[in-house]
């Protein structure tokens, strides 16, 4: 008998020489391709899920999918602020809130870090207090607005109103509680942590929290190191190999957090609806078709699409069924949301986005994801190999450069420390932890600087030659505990541009037609809140690009 040498050698190779070739189509779900070993085979074996389908829509987003766009405006600039130039970006897959977060979602948070950290407990005074909105953010020294002021956090009739008086640094935590709440359900509903835990920590049952860092990286620290008393169904049914939830299981999400600008400036434009020529090219003006404010469908022609300033001292329009329906803030959800289902993407408040403000988005750099503000850390650990967590009565507090103190850290959470030189040695893309500055044209991004010029010797001179060298106030406390503030009154800054600059995007209900280009960006100190700026969150989506493919239109 003759043997065909090449046809054996074949399914020796793709059966792995164990089980001849009438197996050669195993998809290999529950044994390893590498080494033929059975996956979650008890004690010992490798535990992974490989049942996981795809990323679950966490509560409050929608599904962005990810694609090219041209990102900046390319209409008439009449401001000639000659800081959105176009460039054309690719953004990846990822999910955003529908709306903004509204007072009663803020509210929600509040209440957790009041039940929580109580403010009467010396150690978290200024837990609670650092995270409340600033609501004297509606006062004006030429106009009556204490009817805001007094009621527009707290009363029910604003409770799907968007939160205000949020600075970015307050923005950001909100999206990290939000992170660990909805982590730490997702945790009770699969079994690996009881019924009611969640509750249970805010009645002060639990003297311990979650944080999803710390469950991740050493779960036995979760909740204070009380986490084995609180095992759920899966501990009960003696399932010894899958006490705890590992990034593995698929269980965790992603983390909430701000967008960044260039998704948010995608999400918003919405060409997903619209596959005109020049829209791909980015000549759609707002959020929606056309080239106007108001509506010009049969059923609602003439009505106003956002909620904006129309012109000096008219905030609405003649009251009747011409108004927009808002003279401050709307209620979200009272306008049509774009292409993607996300509502108020132009108007009612303009939104904080991630990103540290340049006048230059750098696509020379970079044109996938792009992002100014990376400041790479690393995971503290102990000198016995295990992670730093804060201790459960023990709080890092920070002072904004306008006094007011949040907590950086809260107790139960991972202690993260920036990157070392060691840490960065020899790699191709990135050289220090912080990136914030990065080919910005700055002094020091320039050529050769290194030969004219000793940044050490000027920092002692007092010789600040940096481009965005915006000012520093500083403040101190004397010896009587008593806050000092100075305001920075050097003559030798030249802008207000800096590293804790923050870009916002949108118009606001304060804003004239010309902010509601989602192109159109601007800056503030991520440390000042207003009443006119709230924000979003978003996700990012792990695994395949879409949910499933589109088919291509007939015709």
């Amino acid at each position: 008998m003759k043997i065909n040498f090449k046809l054996l050698v074949l399914c020796i190779a793709i059966t792995g020489g164990f089980t001849g070739c009438k197996n050669s189509k195993s998809d290999y779900k529950n044994t390893s391709r590498a080494t033929g070993w059975k996956i979650n085979d008890g004690d010992g074996g490798f535990e992974y899920n490989t049942n996981f389908k795809e990323q679950e829509t966490a509560p409050g987003l929608v599904f962005i999918e990810g694609g090219t766009f041209t990102m900046g405006k390319v209409q008439d600039d009449i401001m000639h602020d000659w800081n959105n130039t176009p460039t054309q970006q690719h953004v990846q897959s990822f999910y955003m809130d529908e709306t903004e977060v509204t007072n009663l979602m803020y509210l929600e948070y509040l209440d957790w870090l009041k039940k929580v950290f109580p403010p009467g407990t010396p150690m978290y005074e200024n837990v609670y207090s650092g995270a409340l909105p600033d609501t004297m953010v509606w006062r004006n020294r030429l106009g009556y607005n204490e009817v805001m002021t007094d009621n527009y956090l707290r009363h029910p009739a604003y409770a799907n109103y968007p939160v205000v008086g949020v600075n970015w640094v307050q923005a950001v935590q909100f999206s990290e509680w939000r992170t660990d709440r909805v982590n730490e359900l997702a945790l009770e509903k699969e079994g690996y942590i009881a019924q009611g835990t969640k509750n249970s920590v805010t009645v002060g049952e639990v003297s311990g929290t979650f944080s999803t860092g710390t469950y991740l990286m050493n779960p036995r620290a979760a909740y204070g190191g009380n986490v084995d008393s609180l095992q759920g169904k899966r501990k009960k049914a003696n399932d010894s190999t899958n006490v705890y939830a590992k990034l593995t299981s698929g269980v965790i999400l992603p983390g909430y957090r701000l967008p960044t600008e260039a998704e948010w400036e995608y999400a918003a434009i919405a060409i997903v609806g619209n596959r005109e020529y020049n829209n791909i090219r980015g000549r759609k003006k707002y959020p929606w078709d056309g080239e106007y404010t108001r509506s010009s469908r049969k059923s609602a022609k003439g009505d106003q699409l956002a909620n904006f300033k129309q012109g000096r001292g008219d905030y609405g329009g003649i009251a009747g069924w011409s108004d927009d329906g808002a003279d401050i803030t709307a209620e979200v959800k009272s306008y049509p949301p774009n292409d993607f289902g996300l509502y108020d993407m132009a108007g009612n408040v303009a939104e904080w986005v991630a990103d540290v403000y340049r006048p230059v988005v750098d696509d020379e750099a970079n044109d996938f994801n792009y992002y100014r503000g990376n400041v790479y850390t690393k995971t503290a650990m102990n000198d016995d190999g295990t992670v730093t967590v804060l201790d459960p009565d023990q709080v890092v507090y920070d002072t904004l450069p306008n006094g007011k103190i949040i907590a950086k850290n809260l107790p139960g959470s991972v202690v993260k420390v920036p990157i070392t030189e060691e840490d960065a040695y020899l790699r191709p893309n990135f050289s220090k932890s912080d990136n914030r500055n990065y080919r910005d044209g700055d002094f020091s991004s320039s050529r050769y600087f290194d030969r004219f010029y000793d940044e050490s010797e000027a920092t002692a001179s007092g010789d600040t030659r940096k481009m965005y060298n915006s000012p520093k106030h500083n403040i101190e406390v004397d010896e009587e505990g008593k806050m000092v503030m100075e305001y920075d009154k050097s003559n030798r800054r030249t802008t207000l541009i800096g590293d804790d600059v923050r870009v916002y995007k949108g118009g606001s209900w304060r804003d004239r037609a010309y902010w509601l280009d989602p192109a159109q960006r601007r800056f503030l100190p991520q440390y000042m809140a207003t009443d006119y700026i709230g924000f979003r969150c978003a996700m990012s989506r792990v695994g395949s690009k879409a949910k499933q493919r589109r088919k291509r239109p007939k015709g």
